[in-house]
């Protein structure tokens, strides 16, 4: 009796592990399909400092601001990704020049590329929306060598510019994310941000998940 009841126990735990094994795979494989659809939707701003000195995070914030103010007045009125795009790949010399002259006004001599590529980021969240880590198209400056702390925001939909205040989404953000997203995905990066499988009946199996 007590080797059937320790098979049944045995075969239970088994079944349940092969289930979250398959559930975390579906969870892997429906966070990179939702990872790649909203970066087929988006623009980033990445904006790379020379070391994590003091000094040179203080230059790569200033070189993000001139840089801001100035797409911010170039990319008014901009409706779609191809367009914004369009419009950042023919800016591409007027940012380096605007964000050497930046840095030559304080003193640094540094040289800085800017470019459109792809690019992995972490997680990112913008007040109560959370963009999932992966690959995305970015305009990214490079100061120097690129080697410290780096910053970075949604140029596309606009998230970067409101007000010249980085981060905070406003309803004019808000109403731009609803535009380029669909509700699936718009809801998918509210709040926790989490692209997650649930389960309607066996609600157990939603809090091991978490």
């Amino acid at each position: 009796m007590k080797t059937v009841v320790k098979k049944t126990i045995f075969l239970l735990f088994a079944g349940v592990s092969v289930l979250l094994l398959l559930i975390t795979g579906i969870q892997y494989k429906n966070r990179y399909c939702f990872q790649r659809q909203l970066a087929d939707k988006v623009l980033r701003f990445h904006v790379l400092a020379e070391s994590d000195s003091a000094y040179d995070q203080q230059m790569k914030l200033m070189v993000r601001d001139e840089i801001g103010a100035m797409l911010a007045e170039q990319l008014d009125g901009i409706d779609s990704l191809a367009a914004c795009e369009k419009k950042v790949a023919a800016l591409l010399p007027q940012i380096e020049r605007t964000a050497e002259e930046t840095l030559r006004k304080a003193g640094c001599t540094a040289a800085v590329t800017a470019s459109l590529e792809q690019a992995d980021f972490p997680v990112k969240r913008y007040g109560d929306y959370t963009f999932p880590a992966g690959s995305y198209e970015a305009l990214r400056v490079k100061i120097g060598e690129g080697e410290g702390q780096n910053w970075w925001c949604v140029m596309y939909p606009n998230m970067c510019f409101a007000d010249s205040v980085y981060e905070e989404v406003g309803d004019q953000e808000e109403e731009a994310l609803r535009r380029v997203l669909s509700g699936e995905e718009y809801e998918a990066v509210l709040a926790a941000g989490d692209y997650q499988v649930k389960f309607k009946y066996l609600t157990f199996l939603n809090r091991l998940l978490q």
